[in-house]
This record gives C-alpha cells, structure tokens and sequence, in this order.
C-alpha cells in the first residue's frame, strides 16, 4: 500500500511539473510569437539571399558481361544485393567504380575546357571560366571574403609576380585549378544501383541549361573512358596486325615481282638450273601468299575483337534542362529557422533565463558581503 501510494504522489507531482512548465511557456507566448516572427523575415531574407541552383539527371544502363554456369548463382545473388558479374571477367572498370572515376583529378580537369551557354545565352565560355568567374554568391559571403581579399592583396604587394602558365597541368595543379575541380567534383553525383548497375549521374549548377549540357558530357566522357579502357588491349592487337599485314603484303607483292621479272626474262631457256630457280622463286611467292592471306585473316579477327568487346550503353533517361530549382528549399529552410528560434525561446523561458537571474542575483549578494566586509 505504501509503494502504491508513493508512486500516485510522485505522478501527481510529475504532473504538476509538467502543467507548471506548460504554464511557464503560455505566459511568454507572446515573446514566442514575436521571436518566431523576426525568425520569418529573416528566414526569408536568407532564403532569397542564395543563389538558385538547377539538378540535371542522367540514367545509363551500362552493358554487363553474361558468364556461362553462374546465371542461378548471380540471380540468387542479385536478390540479396550482390552483383558477381560486376567483379567477374577480365573487366576491370565495373559500375561501383564509376563514382571515383567522375570525381578523379584527369576526370575533372579535362571538363575545363568544355564550352558552356546558359539559358539567357549571355554566357558563352569555358566551364573553368564559368566556376571563377561567374558564380553568385549570397550578400554575407562578399562581406566576409572581404578581409582575406584585403590580406591576398597586401601579400601580392611583397610577392613577386610569377609567369602565367596557360597550359594545364593535372600534375601539378594551382592553388585557383585546385579549388575549381574541387568544387565542381561536388556539384557531380554518381550514384549505381548494385541490383541492376543502372547508374545515375546528376549535375548541379545555377544555370539550367548548364547542367543539363553539363551532364550530357559527363556521360559521354565516361563512357568514352570505359570504352577506351576495355578496348585498349584489342586495339593495339588490332594496330599490331596492321603493320604485319602491310609488311606481309609488301614481301608478297616483292616476291611475286622478282617471280615475273624472271619468268619474263628467261621465257624460252630449257635448262633445269634455270627450271629449278624458276620453282624457287614460285615457292616463295606462294609461301609469302599463304602468310598474306593468314595475316589478313587475323587482321579481320581483332578489327572484329574491338568491335565484339566495345561496351554498349542503354540511356535509359536522357539529361533535359529541369524546370524548376533544387537548391535552395526555401519552405524547408524557413520552417526549420522558425522551429529552431521557437526551441530556444522555450529553453530561455524554462532554464536560461531563471539561471541568469540566479546568477545576477548571486552577483549582487556577493557585492553586498564585500561591501560590508570592508566597511
């Protein structure tokens, strides 16, 4: 009886806690309210402030090697979320990689150069120039950047100029070329579904036609790059086989030319040492044939080996100019200024504000004592 008693007493009083606070927060509520309204207009001023930002996606479906006596294992497989056939074959370059590949230095260097146009077609130049030249920046951001500013050009005063070097080097990259593949490797996102290896690649900018033109060419630079890497063995077998086959052709031609130079020359003559000379020169003409014909065989087999291991890609959704921005989310962005300057206001109300008034009123009374203690 004792026990139950003692815990109806202490959910009474938990409750008269409760209502107490819930009380204490009611009474300031038009401090909440007021607090919440400066947090809406500025949520909106920062909302406007940022600068709007476009998302262009991108679906390709890469071509998957098919391995005989693994089609049970790599479906069985597939349902738990593993693709064997990505690790499998001589292939080494497999969708889970595409992601490194995009955001590498090489990779992200040699889309500088790419000429870009926004939708207003008043920009019309160089994705590097685009990134240093021609970016938005919220108003605090000009203020803030303004005593680094101030700094780099007191520094440039005591520096001696450096020749300008136009060509880039992936190398040895600028200070400027380090921070501009920088940001530009996180404006592209690779993603690949490991299930089906369909990979989807988006690119964000703060112009539209940007990134959608943007991504587009990051497709198509990255499958240029696994083309080029899958193909490279076949295509230097293929390049070797066309020199052999010119040399080849060329001993035949040479000796079917010295067979009827002669043939020609030594038309009527009987005699055996000419006979067996004349059989001489006919078998080498018809063994540098045999090579010929068996060279340009082979030729014909790696021209179609590079043809036969050349990866076909499915686009499955094309890159198109979006409609509407992605960045900033201004609802999102203004309900959480707003929940967040509500939270602090009703921990000012129940703990912040009782604890500075405890603290002056400590202050005071530590005066008083010093005060009579002197006196």
């Amino acid at each position: 009886m004792n026990e139950e008693l003692q815990k109806n007493s202490s959910s009474q009083e938990e409750e008269i806690n409760l209502l107490e606070l819930a009380l204490k927060v009611w009474g300031e509520r038009r401090f909440i309210l007021k607090a919440c309204g400066y947090a809406v207009l500025v949520g909106l001023v920062i909302a406007f402030s940022i600068p709007r930002e476009y998302t262009a996606s991108a679906m390709i479906a890469p071509e998957l090697s098919d391995n005989k006596g693994t089609g049970g294992l790599s479906s069985l497989a597939a349902m738990a979320g593993i693709n064997l056939n990505a690790s499998s074959g001589a292939d080494a370059i497999y969708p889970d990689l595409y992601p490194d590949i995009v955001t590498s230095t090489p990779f992200i260097t040699g889309l500088f150069n790419v000429q870009v146009k926004d939708l207003d077609e008043e920009i019309d130049t160089t994705l590097y120039c685009y990134l240093n030249e021609h970016q938005r920046m919220p108003w605090w951001s000009l203020i803030t950047s303004i005593p680094f500013k101030a700094v780099g050009w007191v520094v440039s005063l005591f520096k001696e100029e450096e020749l300008s070097d136009t060509t880039l080097d992936p190398f040895h990259l600028t200070k400027e070329e380090a921070d501009i593949a920088k940001e530009l490797s996180e404006r592209i996102s690779v993603s690949v579904d490991k299930k089906t290896g369909v990979t989807t690649l988006s690119v964000t900018m703060q112009d539209a036609r940007i990134s959608a033109c943007l991504t587009d060419t990051v497709v198509r630079r990255l499958q240029d790059y696994v083309t080029e890497y899958r193909t490279n063995k076949a295509r230097q077998d293929y390049l070797f086989q066309e020199k052999l086959f010119e040399r080849k052709k060329k001993e035949y031609e040479i000796a079917q030319e010295s067979y009827a130079k002669f043939a020609d020359a030594n038309k009527n003559i009987i005699l055996l040492s000419y006979r067996a000379e004349q059989e001489r020169l006919e078998n080498e003409m018809r063994l540098a044939y045999q090579v010929y014909t068996s060279v340009a065989q082979q030729l014909q087999m790696a021209e179609a080996k590079v043809q036969e291991i050349t990866p076909v890609y499915t686009v499955i959704e094309p890159a198109t100019i979006p409609l509407k921005a992605s960045k900033p989310r201004k609802a999102f962005m203004l309900l959480g200024i707003v929940f967040l300057t509500g939270m602090c206001c009703v921990g000012w109300i129940l703990f912040g504000k009782d604890f500075f008034i405890n603290l002056k009123n400590a202050r005071e009374n530590r005066r008083v004592k010093l005060g009579e203690e002197s006196k």
